[in-house]
């Protein structure tokens, strides 16, 4: 079946059912292959290579060591050519005539090519260039007189900023600043006279520029045209270096029309590609359909059904005719019938049905009249699951599967797209390549299981060396380059490739069903997972990158998750309200090192129905980490334990610019953690805001169950706990064993491009403290957070994270905070040695967190704690302090909030085990609060169930307060 598979691929692209005929065997002659980054050009009997410098670190290179040599070496040149005949031998010789099997090319070297025929010889000279980049047409054929839109891809051939790349048109292909655009670095395609107004992301002032780029236009004598973009910043590597896209594109004449791209760098020298080689595409002109393919149904959640797999959908772009038929071939094209099609000729649709299940059909549309009289090019379909095991791949224990697999992977989407199946079986891989259009469906008895060895973490412009040990609040590492964008956030955040699942610049990818995945002990989990040895590198499961409509998860049920808390397990809520034990819709993953997920730049993602760590808990860090993504969908997730955030949506600098975050809707999410259940953060380098969660049960979170922290200047708001977004709040949310329930806070570590610090000396609160405060990215607002409907008990840091026991009783030796609001706000000049010398680009001094409601939320503390700690006073956030253990002791057990402009709490209340010598609710700096409905307990010994000092505004009614224990001696407070 694979070998069918493989000569189905040669018919396609031959588009031949017989041999050819003999002709005399021709004389070898070099070709550039698809990537050869270090041939200029092939002229005659010449081939120019390239010479000259970059900077390139490896996770390996010394901070400094970067500046490497471009120098075409005798096995980059045999690698990167091609021949236009099968050759007996390749053979490079020196200037003396000397084979030379290794060391750099030199002038005079000769490099000659063998076959039966007779020897091909070339002059081998090296130039001054730039690497040779690779454009590349998504459709190189298009058809004539009618209108097209064609889409070109250039990447670089090495990174450089400030760099200048130019595109030449032939005549007829018309590009103007108002009907073409570009995406530069993956930024997001804007139309060319938008370009230098496009946003550059959230920067400090240290950032070298303030506009993405600058196009130009220039007309040729011919008709032809030349777009000059000006000013690039190309140090990111995002895939493809420019998307440009050019609609209504009609051209007359059939045959072959020539597209060039040549890039200049500025550093570390000025140097300029060739244009030739790979950074020339041919674009063919036919005057018959030449984009028929196959429409992948992009829907959410997958789903099965058997006409899924008995019809298909077709398009193209419409012609002039007065019939088209559709025709089909089950034989690799031997022979053709006509396919039983519904054809919508004037918008170029199909529709097939009457499929017979588990076949490859390829078909072909036939314009029976007009201009475009002909067969059309050839689209193909594979109807059901195709099993992975057609390929070789045995499901064996020992097995390296992984090239097999990403062999089935390409093959997949090279014929448009499907589903492959898992089916019984383990299934070891090192890196899985992903493929847009391309499913993968783990089987019940499905295994896959990571190895060691997978992709090495990608070379970069910059080193990442100066943050690796850059964690402490006062470590200047991560600014000592403002512009270093490697050095904004941890070092798995920003190497993408060495994961389990790779895939980048994607649209339509799915991994779903209900076997089980597994890390196996081969995905680490540690921040300095770069001192291991390279085959111990991987630290992602999926891991992927500036993505489009992607599901990961079980098989979707409507019902609600839920938790059984003396059965220590989920359930799903029938519809009649019946819990339902039956979890073997659910993907299992466990394992999974650092991240289970680390989409970064993704938008529209649905997760879902996925049960993390059935069997194993070790080795797993984050669960979902969006970083920048949009539009996603997170539901019925069941984390038995894992060491950080279960949900997580971020923003960071690791695409080299910032993305905004918007649009959650997250709901059942159910879990024990080491860290927080749900958390906004803290990488908070742009904003994030429309967040809606509901339904949530924390089981243990050795920070907080439910916590927002803006640490980089980012602007987030609009969130809201249970108010219904996602669906009917049907269960009350609960939270157990968080060392906080809430945190909310602001701090300004500054993690941006272009983020400057100083080390400073100052008094706080009678202590003095030394900390960097960064100098030149504005404080993060909060704002708008409403928390309705949930009950919390048993508040201590009582995860079973690595407690040998599934959940240790309090001993009073855990970690345990009151919830927390806490804004931010810069040491006062006078209080600061030498003064304050900078004032920050909005002016604020202080960052308050704005218009936070609670609803409905019941908190019953340990108490415990003596009077002689509403003393205490905790501290400003630091520059890399973001946790609630970094606020020490609270003065109240219900709620301590500083730096706040508008707090509501409704029919709430707020309750200790043992007596607590504490406030109720300590309010410092709150301008504007309403209480209302609230019931608590005035501690002995203190006048006051509510403290607030530095504040205005504070206003209550019907409170009740009990004296000393719940129930005791009710008191009403006077309204104010």
């Amino acid at each position: 079946m694979k070998h069918i598979f493989i000569l189905f691929l040669v018919h396609i692209v031959t588009g031949a059912a017989k041999a050819p005929a003999a002709v005399p065997l021709p004389l070898p002659r070099a070709l550039a292959g698809p990537a050869s980054p270090h041939i200029a050009s092939i002229l005659g009997d010449t081939i120019k290579v390239v010479t000259g410098s970059t900077f390139a670190y490896t996770t390996d290179t010394k901070a400094g060591e970067g500046l490497v040599s471009t120098a075409t070496t005798v096995a980059h040149l045999l690698a990167e050519l091609q021949t236009n005949v099968a050759v007996l031998s390749s053979q490079v010789t020196a200037a003396d005539g000397k084979p030379k099997a290794a060391g750099v090319i030199l002038a005079g070297d000769r490099l000659t090519l063998t076959n039966a025929r007779g020897s091909t010889t070339y002059y081998l000279l090296p130039e001054q260039r730039a690497l040779t980049g690779r454009l590349e047409l998504l459709r190189p054929t298009i058809t004539a007189q009618v209108k097209n839109t064609i889409t070109l891809q250039y990447t670089a051939g090495q990174r450089s900023p400030d760099a200048t790349i130019t595109l030449h048109f032939p005549a007829g292909i018309t590009i103007t600043p108002e009907n073409t655009t570009v995406n530069v670095t993956g930024r997001g395609a804007v139309l060319l006279r938008d370009l230098p107004r496009q946003s550059i992301g959230r920067t400090g002032t240290r950032y070298s520029y303030t506009r993405v780029g600058e196009a130009m236009i220039d007309k040729a004598a011919d008709g032809g045209a030349t777009l000059t973009l000006r000013h690039l910043d190309l140090r990111p590597a995002n895939g493809p270096d420019l998307v440009l896209t050019i609609p209504d594109v009609t051209l007359t004449a059939t045959g072959r029309y020539f597209i060039s791209a040549a890039c200049t760098t500025s550093q570390p020298a000025v140097l300029a590609s060739s244009g030739l080689a790979g950074e020339t595409a041919d674009l063919w002109v036919t005057k018959t359909i030449a984009d028929f393919k196959k429409v992948m149904v992009k829907d959410k959640p997958y789903h099965e059904l058997r006409r899924d797999y008995t019809q298909a959908h077709f398009r193209w772009t419409p012609v002039a005719a007065g019939r088209i038929t559709m025709e089909y071939s089950t034989d690799s094209g031997r022979h053709w019938s006509a396919a039983k099609a519904s054809i919508d000729v004037e918008h170029g649709a199909a529709a097939v049905t009457g499929l017979r299940r588990d076949k490859l059909y390829h078909f072909r549309l036939l314009v029976k009249d007009g201009v475009h009289r002909g067969g059309s090019n050839i689209a193909s379909d594979y109807t059901g699951m195709l099993d992975i095991r057609k390929f070789g791949v045995q499901g064996n224990d020992t097995t390296d599967h992984t090239a097999a697999i990403n062999e089935a992977v390409r093959f997949m989407h090279n014929i448009g797209g499907g589903t492959l199946l898992f089916s019984e079986g383990t299934y070891n891989v090192r890196t899985v390549h992903l493929q847009s259009n391309v499913y993968l469906y783990i089987g019940k008895q499905a295994v896959i299981r990571a190895l060691k060895g997978a992709d090495a973490p990608e070379t970069t412009w910059f080193s990442d060396q100066a943050y690796r040990s850059g964690l402490s609040p006062t470590d200047r590492g991560p600014y000592e380059d403002p512009e270093n964008y490697l050095t904004k956030q941890d070092v798995g955040h920003h190497y993408f490739h060495n994961a389990m699942f790779f895939g980048e610049r994607l649209d339509n990818v799915k991994i779903i069903g209900n076997g089980l995945i597994t890390g196996n002990g081969n995905l680490v989990t540690s921040d300095k997972v770069m001192n291991n040895p390279p085959d111990k590198r991987a630290d992602k499961m999926f891991s992927l990158k500036l993505c489009t409509n992607v599901e990961i998860g079980g098989i979707h049920r409507d019902n609600d998750l839920w938790y059984d808390s003396a059965k220590d397990v989920p359930y799903y809520m029938d519809k009649d309200g019946q819990p339902s034990y039956d979890d073997s819709n659910m993907l299992q993953i466990d394992r999974a090192g650092h991240f289970v997920l680390l989409a970064t730049g993704t938008d529209t993602l649905f997760v879902h129905d996925t049960y993390f760590g059935k069997m194993n808990q070790t080795s797993v860090r984050d669960i979902y980490d969006f970083m920048g993504c949009n539009q996603v969908t997170v539901q019925n997730i069941y984390s038995r334990v894992s060491s950080d955030d279960i949900v997580k949506p971020g923003s960071d600098c690791s695409l080299g610019f910032t993305r905004p975050a918007r649009h959650y809707r997250v709901r059942n999410v159910i879990g024990d953690t080491n860290c927080n259940l749900f958390q906004i953060g803290s990488e908070t380098a742009d904003d994030i805001t429309d967040i809606c969660v509901d339904n949530i049960y924390v089981l243990g979170a050795n920070k907080a169950g439910f916590s927002i922290s803006t640490n980089d200047g980012g602007h987030v708001k609009d969130i809201h706990l249970n108010c219904g977004h996602t669906g009917p709040v049907n269960q009350r949310s609960r939270m157990m064993r968080t060392t906080a329930p809430f945190f909310i806070s602001i701090s300004n570590r500054g993690r941006v491009i272009g983020a400057t610090v100083g080390q400073y000396t100052f008094a706080e609160e009678g202590r003095k403290r030394t900390e960097l405060l960064v100098q030149n990215v504005s404080i993060g607002q909060v704002e708008n957070i409403v928390i309705n409907s949930i009950d919390i008990s048993e508040v201590y840091g009582g995860s079973s994270f690595s407690n040998g026991v599934r959940w240790k009783p309090f001993d009073g030796s855990q970690h345990r905070a009151t919830s927390v609001i806490a804004g931010y706000a810069l040491p006062a000049a006078a209080a600061v040695e030498g003064g304050l010398d900078f004032t920050l680009p909005d002016g604020r001094h202080t960052g308050y967190i704005r218009h936070v409601a609670f609803n409905d939320v019941h908190i019953t503390d340990k108490g415990g704690r003596p009077l002689a700690d509403t003393a205490q006073r905790p501290p400003e956030l630091g520059v890399g302090q973001y946790n609630v253990s970094n606020l020490r002791i609270q003065p109240a057990y219900g709620l301590w909030a500083r730096h706040v402009e508008g707090l509501s709490i409704s029919e709430s209340s707020f309750r200790y085990e043992q007596p607590d010598g504490r406030y109720a609710l300590f309010l410092d700096d709150v301008q504007g609060a309403v209480l209302s409905g609230v019931k608590t307990i005035r501690a002995a010994g203190i006048s006051e169930w509510l403290r607030s000092i530095r504040s205005s505004g504070v206003r209550w009614n019907n409170v009740v307060f009990y004296q000393d224990a719940w129930g005791k001696s009710p008191v009403t407070a006077g309204s104010r």
